[in-house]
């Protein structure tokens, strides 16, 4: 039976390949001469940090920028609180890893309302979504693409 799995991943090489891009382009910018900011990358956190709120939002630009250019989708950062320690702002950036339980049922529930000939359900951190036909499987693509979830989505393992 034709079947395919819904995940959520982010290529981590191509997020470092990015966070080393937007270093090497704060070197370059004018508007942050002389001035203390700076990105790292830590296990699979981006510390963003630089000494005015304004400044961070524009680090945070960058970073979404080269992101872009990487191919890694924007709704997959999930941008922390910023934490003010003396003079200097700091920012977290995660990246969103696998399909949350209630982004999972609501990937389900989307799919039953839509009374299309396919099951869903979920596997851990995947939801695998089978039917009979590859036309039904396709639907059930083109409706977890248009859906605002806040996260996005790669489709893995088809089968035929």
């Amino acid at each position: 039976m034709p079947s395919f799995d819904i995940v959520s991943e982010v290529d981590f090489v191509e997020i470092r390949n990015a966070v080393e891009n937007s270093s090497r382009e704060l070197d370059t910018r004018f508007d942050f001469r002389g001035v203390e900011a700076s990105f790292k990358l830590e296990k699979e956190v981006v510390k963003i940090t630089t000494e005015s709120d304004y400044q961070l939002s524009q680090l945070v630009t960058i970073l979404r920028g080269n992101l872009a250019k990487r191919h890694v989708d924007a709704q997959s950062m999930d941008q922390k609180e910023t934490t003010r320690t003396g003079k200097s702002f700091a920012c977290n950036v995660e990246f969103k890893q696998g399909v949350d339980t209630t982004v999972a049922k609501k990937i389900v529930k989307m799919i039953k309302d839509e009374k299309l000939k396919v099951q869903a359900s979920i596997q851990g951190d995947k939801v695998r979504v089978t039917g009979k036909k590859r036309d039904d499987l396709q639907a059930a693509m083109a409706l977890v693409r248009g859906a605002e979830l806040g996260q996005s989505f790669q489709f893995d393992n088809f089968r035929d």
